[in-house]
């Protein structure tokens, strides 16, 4: 029946309902427990609720409501992320709804349940991959996965700081926000440790030096590639030499694009001809 949700959204799916049923119908007091409090008082009697808000929830239409969400938007995220990435990342949303919701305890200063900071975490993923992706809200308005992020961040920011009144009441939109913010933030250093990230690194380093990318620096490494030999050059490499210098020159070296600055360090190493003198300096 669920064959097509991934092993991670099941499992999450699970604690999520047992918790519930637990909550509602043997233990009531449970929700208490379970429930971030924004106040530095709470936290440190009930440090624990940073993680489990995100199993509690207020009633079956709230439940129901983001399971549906995680169930919809959670495989796809998770088939394309991996389980580790990808339960590491939903932890990493539902925190980011704790901590932004303590931040601005001031606007806000209310407990909050529910699983939906980390699926809103999930969510920025998605749209991030996919951003053009129709998602037909309530089943018959179609709107692009980008926009619909985008809409709900601006629902959000409006209805957390009052500008919806009644309409934005009851919604922990702060949570939301912040699981905008940890999703975002793990998937930057996702990027950041990346292979083709670390390779950039490298090649920058080697292109630019290690002083960076200032107007100083960027003067000299210009210098630097003009004067490098034409002797012995193909035509057509003397011509895009002259051409990347000339785009450093004009643009600033950060306009140049990875493929630029690799061609730039080659030229850079190679050797002179044999019946070449190098200038004295």
């Amino acid at each position: 029946m669920f064959s097509f949700l991934t092993p991670w959204v099941k499992r999450l799916i699970a604690a999520n309902v047992i918790m519930f049923v637990v909550s509602t119908y043997f233990i009531p007091q449970l929700n208490g427990l379970l429930a971030f409090y924004p106040h530095w008082a709470f936290i440190r009697a009930m440090p624990w609720t940073f993680v489990t808000y995100m199993f509690a929830h207020a009633s079956w239409s709230h439940l129901i409501f983001n399971m549906i969400s995680l169930g919809f938007f959670g495989p796809r995220v998770e088939d394309q992320m991996g389980g580790r990435r990808f339960i590491t990342m939903y932890f990493i949303a539902g925190l980011g709804g704790a901590f932004l919701s303590l931040a601005l305890q001031s606007v806000a200063p209310y407990p909050i349940v529910g699983a939906s900071g980390a699926i809103f975490g999930v969510e920025l993923v998605y749209a991030t991959l996919w951003p053009h992706d129709r998602i037909y809200i309530w089943g018959a308005l179609p709107v692009e996965a980008r926009w619909l992020v985008i809409g709900q961040t601006v629902y959000s920011i409006f209805g957390g700081f009052g500008g919806l009144g009644s309409l934005g009441g009851g919604v922990a939109h702060f949570a939301h926000l912040g699981g905008y913010v940890g999703a975002f933030l793990y998937l930057r250093w996702i990027d950041f440790r990346s292979p083709l990230s670390s390779y950039r690194r490298k090649l920058d380093t080697a292109t630019f030096g290690k002083r960076g990318w200032g107007l100083s620096s960027g003067n000299e490494e210009i210098a630097r590639w003009e004067a490098i030999p034409r002797v012995g050059l193909h035509p057509m490499n003397v011509e895009e030499l002259d051409r990347v210098i000339g785009k450093a020159k004009r643009d600033g070296v950060r306009s140049l694009t990875p493929d630029e600055r690799a061609f730039l360090h080659r030229m850079s190493l190679r050797d002179l001809p044999a019946d070449v003198k190098p200038p004295v300096q």
